[in-house]
């Protein structure tokens, strides 16, 4: 019993002493919630058209005088970050680099290439005069000729013909002296000089075989002739190259030429000399490009005094950078992400609990080794994803972030877009349906293949969304709109301006991204369009596009491939966009939908 009374006791004790304690807290929160002004922030109203506007209340624009929409505030539906967990993180491989001066190792360009013969040393030596080679002084490819050399031995009966004729006219030399002159000439074009001339003279005695000497210092490259062939007037003996200086010849890149001069220094080394470094500068850079290999060579020349190298020698070569005055930002390769129109890296937020990494868009520079050099987009000391960045923009892809793929946010999916179509006035859907018709006449002008038809029908379009009543839509729609309405007339203009029809359908492409989107989101008053889909279009990567039947009328290809496609979605008036899927950070790779 005196334990009961005991248990009872403690309770009662537990039951006044919570009240003591919670019962107070919840006056004092009585009391803070009647004191609301000392924790609520003042709102602020802005005009989607004009962000420099800012009121406390709501109102009408006072420069064009649209609704205001409230400032939000809340910085973390930045659509250009990405947030992962840290275990996404380990899993994904992300890594960064800092970069800035000195921030990521530059070894140069690595090239390959070969050692050539300096074209501009070379020489052949040909006989002047016809006959037959008697003998040859010398044997064999390779050999060493030195200028002035004897090479071989001819007899030539024109040769002594005019011999003959030049002991004649030195007889009659005092009175004709014109003939002899005439003789001695053609004896010294043949190569005979006015030592062999005067001793013919003085020995009156005809020389049978006469010598060929050589011109030139090197090696025989080819030997063309053998003891007893007949040789023509300038027929070739030997060709001869002199390997004193060769030319070290690189195959370059397209994509790396950029930051190649000539006077720009070049180191390189071969397997056949180990641990031996030359280094000399670039005194040629080709001037096309080898169609098949997409490289064009450049040259640089070697003194070759010791005859280290030799010609068709591998080597292996690197252009250290050659860095101006102007300061210039350098990431690897791996962290550039590029679809032929822009580049793309993620950089790491610094000081955020959660990983967070930014979509930025770049402007590339020169190839730079294994390095791009970037014009625009970055900083010195941001952090650059190096590893996984495709990962990152894959996984912000999937939640309808900004992203190589998906830079507007004009996915073709319904997933992640907006559903206005109870809430968008009938007035509005018809107004659109107007700059919708449009677009179907730049459409059917990409089936002909009509690039002036196309440019008329676009300048329709911009005629007809100029007549959109944008205040028929409020608060969210409304933003929405201005956001399409936006990218809608970038990429009409882009229509007009454009000449080429290829040009013109890659805009379209982006054209029709944006009105799939905009129709989805708004919907349509008793009207059915067919979501229409390419694999082959935009080289390979696919593209959408929108029409009222379902038969498919490529405007990609035209009459190439009029009918390759299929319809992927159909818009009619019951048409909803499937529910906006919110992020969970239960899996390791937080932001993927499945």
């Amino acid at each position: 019993m005196k334990k009961y009374i005991i248990y009872i006791a403690i309770l009662v004790t537990g039951l006044a002493l919570g009240w003591l304690i919670f019962g107070n807290s919840s006056k004092d929160s009585t009391v803070s919630e009647k004191n609301p002004s000392e924790s609520k922030t003042e709102e602020i109203w802005t005009c989607s058209m004009h962000p420099q506007i800012r009121q406390p209340e709501a109102g009408d624009c006072p420069i064009c005088g649209m609704d205001l929409i409230p400032l939000e505030a809340n910085n973390n539906s930045n659509p250009l970050v990405f947030e992962m967990t840290a275990d996404a993180v380990k899993i994904a491989n992300i890594q960064t680099t800092v970069v800035g001066s000195g921030s990521i190792n530059t070894k140069g360009l690595k090239l390959s290439g070969k050692i050539k013969a300096d074209e501009t040393n070379s020489a052949s030596i040909v006989s002047h005069i016809s006959g037959r080679i008697e003998k040859l002084f010398i044997s064999y490819t390779g050999e060493k000729v030195s200028k002035g050399q004897k090479i071989a031995s001819i007899y030539s009966p024109k040769l002594i013909t005019a011999q003959k004729e030049l002991l004649e006219a030195n007889k009659v030399k005092n009175v004709n002296p014109k003939l002899y002159e005439a003789t001695v000439n053609k004896l010294k074009f043949w190569k005979i000089t006015e030592e062999q001339i005067e001793s013919i003279i003085t020995s009156e005695e005809v020389i049978e075989s006469f010598n060929i000497y050589a011109g030139f210092s090197g090696i025989v490259l080819n030997k063309k002739v053998s003891v007893g062939d007949y040789l023509n007037e300038g027929e070739v003996l030997f060709d001869i190259q002199n390997l004193n200086q060769l030319w070290a010849l690189f195959d370059v890149y397209e994509s790396d030429l950029g930051g190649i001069k000539t006077g720009s220094k070049i180191s390189f080394t071969t397997p056949s000399i180990p641990n031996k470094i030359f280094t000399s500068s670039i005194v040629f850079i080709d001037p096309v490009i080898n169609p098949a290999t997409r490289t064009a060579t450049i040259r640089t020349t070697i003194n070759n005094q010791n005859q280290l190298l030799k010609p068709e020698m591998f080597l292996e070569g690197t252009i250290n950078n050659t860095s101006s005055n102007n300061v210039s930002i350098l990431v690897p390769k791996s962290a550039v992400l590029w679809t032929g129109e822009r580049s793309v890296v993620y950089v790491k937020l610094p000081d955020l609990p959660t990983p967070s990494f930014e979509f930025r868009e770049v402007t590339i520079g020169e190839s730079n080794g294994t390095n791009y050099t970037i014009l625009d987009g970055i900083n010195n000391g941001d952090e650059v994803v190096t590893n996984g960045a495709f990962v990152i923009d894959a996984s912000a892809q999937l939640n309808n972030q900004s992203s190589m793929m998906n830079r507007n946010l004009l996915a073709n999916k319904s997933d992640g877009l907006p559903d206005y179509t109870s809430a968008t006035p009938i007035e509005f859907k018809k107004q659109l349906k107007s700059v919708l018709e449009n677009y179907l006449s730049i459409k059917n002008s990409l089936v002909s293949s009509n690039s002036k038809e196309s440019t008329k029908n676009s300048k329709l379009l911009i005629e007809s969304l100029n007549k959109v009543d944008m205040k028929l839509v409020k608060g969210e729609s409304h933003v929405f709109w201005m956001a399409q309405m936006k990218a809608i007339t970038e990429n009409t203009n882009g229509i007009i301006e454009a000449t080429d029809i290829s040009e013109q359908r890659n805009l379209f492409s982006s054209l029709s991204n944006t009105l799939i989107s905009t129709t989805k989101s708004f919907g349509v008053e008793k009207d059915t369009f067919y979501v229409q889909f390419c694999p082959m279009a935009g080289n390979d990567k696919g593209a959408y596009w929108l029409s009222k039947e379902s038969k498919i009328k490529n405007p990609y290809f035209g009459d190439e491939m009029l009918t390759c496609g299929s319809v992927k979605e159909t818009i009619d008036e019951n048409f909803k966009n499937k529910v906006i899927k919110t992020k969970s950070n239960n899996s390791p790779m937080s932001g993927h939908n499945h």
